[in-house]
Protein backbone atom coordinates (compact mmCIF):
# COMPACT_ATOMS: atom_id res chain seq x y z
CA UNK A 1 0.00 0.00 0.00
CA UNK A 2 2.97 2.77 0.71
CA UNK A 3 4.07 1.89 -3.02
CA UNK A 4 1.06 2.62 -4.24
CA UNK A 5 0.45 5.43 -2.42
CA UNK A 6 3.43 7.06 -3.69
CA UNK A 7 2.44 5.98 -7.10
CA UNK A 8 -1.12 7.36 -6.64
CA UNK A 9 0.55 10.79 -5.63
CA UNK A 10 2.85 10.52 -8.25
CA UNK A 11 0.04 10.21 -11.40
CA UNK A 12 -1.72 12.92 -9.58
CA UNK A 13 1.15 15.85 -9.44
CA UNK A 14 1.95 14.59 -12.79
CA UNK A 15 -1.19 14.67 -14.13
CA UNK A 16 -2.41 18.21 -12.88
CA UNK A 17 1.14 19.63 -14.03
CA UNK A 18 0.67 18.01 -17.48
CA UNK A 19 -3.14 19.14 -17.97
CA UNK A 20 -2.43 22.40 -16.53
CA UNK A 21 0.42 23.74 -18.35
CA UNK A 22 -1.26 22.27 -21.28
CA UNK A 23 -4.03 25.25 -20.63
CA UNK A 24 -1.34 27.48 -19.35
CA UNK A 25 -2.91 27.82 -15.51
CA UNK A 26 -0.51 25.51 -13.63
CA UNK A 27 -0.16 27.82 -9.95
CA UNK A 28 1.28 26.19 -6.96
CA UNK A 29 4.31 26.57 -5.07
CA UNK A 30 7.52 24.83 -3.76
CA UNK A 31 9.02 24.78 -0.12
CA UNK A 32 12.47 23.37 1.50
CA UNK A 33 11.75 24.65 5.25
CA UNK A 34 14.25 23.73 8.16
CA UNK A 35 12.92 23.65 11.29
CA UNK A 36 14.89 23.98 14.69
CA UNK A 37 12.37 21.69 16.07
CA UNK A 38 9.43 19.89 14.75
CA UNK A 39 6.28 20.60 16.41
CA UNK A 40 3.41 19.30 15.33
CA UNK A 41 0.01 20.04 17.18
CA UNK A 42 2.20 20.38 20.63
CA UNK A 43 4.02 17.12 20.03
CA UNK A 44 7.85 17.34 19.81
CA UNK A 45 7.94 14.77 17.33
CA UNK A 46 11.96 14.54 17.13
CA UNK A 47 12.79 15.26 20.67
CA UNK A 48 14.13 18.57 20.25
CA UNK A 49 16.28 17.51 16.74
CA UNK A 50 16.24 19.85 14.33
CA UNK A 51 13.91 18.64 10.80
CA UNK A 52 13.91 19.45 7.19
CA UNK A 53 10.39 19.93 5.56
CA UNK A 54 9.79 19.90 1.98
CA UNK A 55 6.64 19.88 -0.38
CA UNK A 56 5.07 20.75 -3.54
CA UNK A 57 1.35 22.51 -3.99
CA UNK A 58 -0.70 22.75 -7.08
CA UNK A 59 -3.69 24.69 -7.26
CA UNK A 60 -5.66 22.96 -10.12
CA UNK A 61 -7.02 25.78 -12.47
CA UNK A 62 -7.56 28.26 -9.70
CA UNK A 63 -10.78 26.56 -9.11
CA UNK A 64 -10.82 25.68 -5.38
CA UNK A 65 -9.21 22.21 -5.69
CA UNK A 66 -5.45 21.57 -4.70
CA UNK A 67 -2.92 18.61 -4.04
CA UNK A 68 -0.04 18.51 -1.88
CA UNK A 69 2.77 16.64 -0.89
CA UNK A 70 5.21 17.09 2.15
CA UNK A 71 7.88 15.53 3.41
CA UNK A 72 9.62 15.30 6.92
CA UNK A 73 12.50 14.04 8.16
CA UNK A 74 14.86 14.89 11.19
CA UNK A 75 18.76 16.28 10.78
CA UNK A 76 19.72 13.31 13.45
CA UNK A 77 19.66 9.42 12.91
CA UNK A 78 17.32 7.42 15.09
CA UNK A 79 14.42 8.80 13.87
CA UNK A 80 14.13 6.88 10.25
CA UNK A 81 11.44 4.97 11.39
CA UNK A 82 9.35 8.26 11.96
CA UNK A 83 10.23 9.75 8.53
CA UNK A 84 6.82 10.88 7.08
CA UNK A 85 5.39 11.53 4.08
CA UNK A 86 1.92 13.66 3.87
CA UNK A 87 -0.58 13.02 0.68
CA UNK A 88 -3.18 15.72 0.63
CA UNK A 89 -5.77 16.81 -1.85
CA UNK A 90 -8.27 19.78 -0.66
CA UNK A 91 -11.18 21.76 -1.71
CA UNK A 92 -12.23 25.42 -0.71
CA UNK A 93 -14.05 28.51 -1.44
CA UNK A 94 -15.93 31.30 -0.28
CA UNK A 95 -19.19 32.03 1.29
CA UNK A 96 -20.87 35.44 1.28
CA UNK A 97 -17.52 37.77 0.14
CA UNK A 98 -19.02 41.20 0.42
CA UNK A 99 -20.71 40.69 4.05
CA UNK A 100 -19.09 41.09 7.43
CA UNK A 101 -19.25 37.43 7.88
CA UNK A 102 -17.95 36.44 5.08
CA UNK A 103 -16.27 32.86 5.06
CA UNK A 104 -13.65 31.15 3.71
CA UNK A 105 -13.41 27.46 3.88
CA UNK A 106 -11.70 24.24 3.04
CA UNK A 107 -12.05 20.62 2.93
CA UNK A 108 -9.01 18.38 3.02
CA UNK A 109 -8.11 14.62 3.03
CA UNK A 110 -4.28 13.75 4.27
CA UNK A 111 -2.44 10.34 4.78
CA UNK A 112 0.23 10.48 6.36
CA UNK A 113 2.61 7.94 5.64
CA UNK A 114 5.70 6.38 7.21
CA UNK A 115 7.61 4.80 4.56
CA UNK A 116 10.04 2.28 6.83
CA UNK A 117 6.70 1.18 8.75
CA UNK A 118 4.17 -0.83 6.19
CA UNK A 119 0.75 -0.20 6.00
CA UNK A 120 0.49 -3.91 5.61
CA UNK A 121 1.35 -4.43 9.34
CA UNK A 122 -0.95 -4.48 12.45
CA UNK A 123 1.59 -2.12 13.69
CA UNK A 124 1.51 0.05 11.21
CA UNK A 125 1.86 4.33 11.95
CA UNK A 126 0.12 5.44 8.82
CA UNK A 127 -2.96 7.37 9.29
CA UNK A 128 -5.58 9.33 7.31
CA UNK A 129 -7.12 12.92 8.14
CA UNK A 130 -10.18 14.54 7.29
CA UNK A 131 -10.08 18.60 8.20
CA UNK A 132 -12.64 21.16 7.92
CA UNK A 133 -11.25 24.95 8.08
CA UNK A 134 -13.39 27.69 8.42
CA UNK A 135 -12.21 31.58 8.85
CA UNK A 136 -13.48 34.99 9.27
CA UNK A 137 -11.37 37.81 7.33
CA UNK A 138 -13.79 40.18 7.73
CA UNK A 139 -15.53 39.89 10.93
CA UNK A 140 -12.95 42.13 13.07
CA UNK A 141 -12.55 45.71 12.00
CA UNK A 142 -9.28 45.75 13.70
CA UNK A 143 -7.99 43.09 10.81
CA UNK A 144 -7.81 40.17 13.51
CA UNK A 145 -8.66 36.85 11.43
CA UNK A 146 -9.87 34.10 13.42
CA UNK A 147 -10.27 30.41 12.09
CA UNK A 148 -11.66 27.66 13.28
CA UNK A 149 -9.82 23.72 12.19
CA UNK A 150 -12.31 20.56 12.98
CA UNK A 151 -9.65 17.51 12.42
CA UNK A 152 -10.61 13.52 12.24
CA UNK A 153 -8.12 11.36 12.68
CA UNK A 154 -7.94 7.45 12.19
CA UNK A 155 -5.84 4.40 11.47
CA UNK A 156 -5.32 4.21 7.77
CA UNK A 157 -5.30 0.50 8.25
CA UNK A 158 -8.66 0.28 9.27
CA UNK A 159 -8.49 0.64 13.07
CA UNK A 160 -6.25 -1.88 14.06
CA UNK A 161 -4.10 0.41 15.91
CA UNK A 162 -6.65 1.15 18.74
CA UNK A 163 -8.01 4.12 20.54
CA UNK A 164 -4.50 6.47 20.20
CA UNK A 165 -4.92 6.64 16.65
CA UNK A 166 -8.71 7.65 16.11
CA UNK A 167 -9.27 10.79 17.96
CA UNK A 168 -10.78 14.17 17.20
CA UNK A 169 -8.68 17.90 17.67
CA UNK A 170 -9.99 21.33 17.72
CA UNK A 171 -7.97 24.13 16.86
CA UNK A 172 -9.37 27.94 17.27
CA UNK A 173 -6.47 30.50 15.80
CA UNK A 174 -6.05 34.10 15.26
CA UNK A 175 -3.90 35.62 12.91
CA UNK A 176 -2.55 39.56 12.29
CA UNK A 177 -1.09 41.17 9.47
CA UNK A 178 1.17 43.94 11.73
CA UNK A 179 2.59 46.73 9.15
CA UNK A 180 6.17 48.06 10.19
CA UNK A 181 8.46 50.28 8.41
CA UNK A 182 10.74 48.37 5.70
CA UNK A 183 13.69 46.18 6.99
CA UNK A 184 15.40 45.94 3.58
CA UNK A 185 16.81 48.39 1.48
CA UNK A 186 14.41 49.82 -1.38
CA UNK A 187 11.22 48.83 1.17
CA UNK A 188 8.73 51.17 2.22
CA UNK A 189 6.74 48.17 4.55
CA UNK A 190 7.18 44.99 5.92
CA UNK A 191 4.63 42.66 7.40
CA UNK A 192 4.82 40.80 10.43
CA UNK A 193 2.43 38.04 10.52
CA UNK A 194 1.46 37.06 13.74
CA UNK A 195 -0.60 34.13 14.85
CA UNK A 196 -1.52 32.09 17.86
CA UNK A 197 -3.17 28.69 18.25
CA UNK A 198 -5.36 27.43 20.91
CA UNK A 199 -5.85 23.10 20.56
CA UNK A 200 -8.26 20.77 21.91
CA UNK A 201 -6.54 16.89 21.40
CA UNK A 202 -9.06 14.41 22.39
CA UNK A 203 -6.45 11.07 22.90
CA UNK A 204 -4.57 11.41 19.49
CA UNK A 205 -1.27 11.00 19.08
CA UNK A 206 0.86 10.84 15.14
CA UNK A 207 2.37 7.82 16.52
CA UNK A 208 -0.94 5.88 17.25
CA UNK A 209 -0.33 2.47 19.63
CA UNK A 210 4.10 2.93 19.73
CA UNK A 211 3.30 6.19 21.89
CA UNK A 212 1.69 6.87 25.56
CA UNK A 213 -1.84 7.29 26.14
CA UNK A 214 -2.78 10.72 25.21
CA UNK A 215 -5.60 12.45 27.46
CA UNK A 216 -8.63 14.08 26.17
CA UNK A 217 -7.70 17.77 26.92
CA UNK A 218 -6.68 21.24 25.96
CA UNK A 219 -3.05 20.16 25.27
CA UNK A 220 -1.19 23.68 23.90
CA UNK A 221 -1.69 27.16 22.85
CA UNK A 222 0.90 28.36 20.65
CA UNK A 223 2.56 32.38 19.70
CA UNK A 224 4.33 32.94 16.43
CA UNK A 225 5.67 35.48 13.75
CA UNK A 226 7.30 35.30 10.58
CA UNK A 227 7.64 37.97 7.59
CA UNK A 228 8.63 37.34 3.72
CA UNK A 229 11.73 38.66 2.20
CA UNK A 230 11.24 39.03 -1.71
CA UNK A 231 13.99 37.67 -3.18
CA UNK A 232 12.95 38.41 -6.78
CA UNK A 233 12.01 35.88 -9.48
CA UNK A 234 8.79 34.63 -7.47
CA UNK A 235 11.41 33.71 -4.89
CA UNK A 236 10.98 33.96 -1.28
CA UNK A 237 12.65 33.78 2.55
CA UNK A 238 10.61 33.31 5.73
CA UNK A 239 11.83 33.58 8.95
CA UNK A 240 9.95 32.31 11.74
CA UNK A 241 9.90 32.52 15.67
CA UNK A 242 7.29 30.75 17.65
CA UNK A 243 6.98 29.78 21.19
CA UNK A 244 4.75 27.02 22.61
CA UNK A 245 2.99 26.89 26.07
CA UNK A 246 2.17 23.05 26.98
CA UNK A 247 -0.53 22.61 29.27
CA UNK A 248 -0.88 18.81 28.97
CA UNK A 249 2.22 16.43 29.93
CA UNK A 250 0.62 13.35 27.94
CA UNK A 251 1.45 15.94 24.90
CA UNK A 252 4.47 17.89 26.26
CA UNK A 253 5.78 18.24 29.73
CA UNK A 254 7.73 21.08 28.57
CA UNK A 255 7.19 24.75 26.85
CA UNK A 256 8.89 24.93 23.01
CA UNK A 257 10.81 27.84 21.50
CA UNK A 258 11.76 26.99 17.99
CA UNK A 259 13.07 29.01 14.17
CA UNK A 260 11.94 27.96 11.24
CA UNK A 261 13.85 29.28 7.69
CA UNK A 262 11.47 28.89 4.40
CA UNK A 263 12.70 29.02 0.97
CA UNK A 264 9.72 29.18 -1.00
CA UNK A 265 9.27 29.46 -5.22
CA UNK A 266 5.91 30.11 -6.76
CA UNK A 267 4.54 29.49 -10.38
Amino acid sequence: MKKEAILLTVVVLLSAAGFAHAQDELKGSIDLTYQSKYIWRGFDVYNDKSAVQTSINLDLFGSGFGVGLTGHRANSSGYENTERWDYMVYYGSKLFEDEMYATNWRMGYVQYNYPDNSSHTRRSLDLSELHWILSWPNICPAGVVPSYVLVKLWPYNGGTLGDNASGWAHIFMLDYGLKVPGILPDTDEQVLRLHTELVYNDGVHPLGDYAPNVDSDWSNIVFGVETDFDLGNNLSLTPGLYQQISMDDSVDDEDETWVNLSLKYKF
